[in-house]
């Protein structure tokens, strides 16, 4: 996911976003990567937005469209060991302020969201 890390970490310098940027990025990187193996038909792409909202421009939000079917979620970890796959939600779970996944037709949006200074 070269491409999205780029585009997010252009994006964070161009709003002077200084705090928790390796947080955003590994967090593109997994929705991206997910995005790309479990949402998107041959074919067919996906669209990654970043946005600056709140008062002072203090949240962070990253949205990563995709036109597969199914929620994603955090699998149960069994015997206290995650499984093969679901690490990249669960670093998404830990490192993000806030996760969810939105309607979207066709499709759905996978989200996430970080308080971050202001500049």
């Amino acid at each position: 996911m070269p491409d999205a890390r780029a585009f997010a970490r252009s994006a964070l310098t161009a709003w002077d976003v200084r705090g928790r940027t390796d947080d955003v990025l590994l967090c593109v990187s997994e929705l991206a990567t997910n995005a790309l193996l479990h949402g998107v038909p041959p074919g067919r792409g996906f669209l990654l937005r970043l946005l600056a909202y709140g008062d002072d421009g203090g949240v962070l939000r990253v949205e990563v469209h995709d036109s597969g079917g199914g929620v994603p979620a955090v699998p149960e970890p069994r015997d206290g060991c995650p499984g093969e796959g679901g690490r990249g939600l669960l670093l998404v779970a830990e490192l993000a302020d806030k996760w969810g996944v939105g309607e979207r037709h066709p499709g759905k949006i996978v989200w996430c969201e970080f308080a971050t200074p202001p500049p």
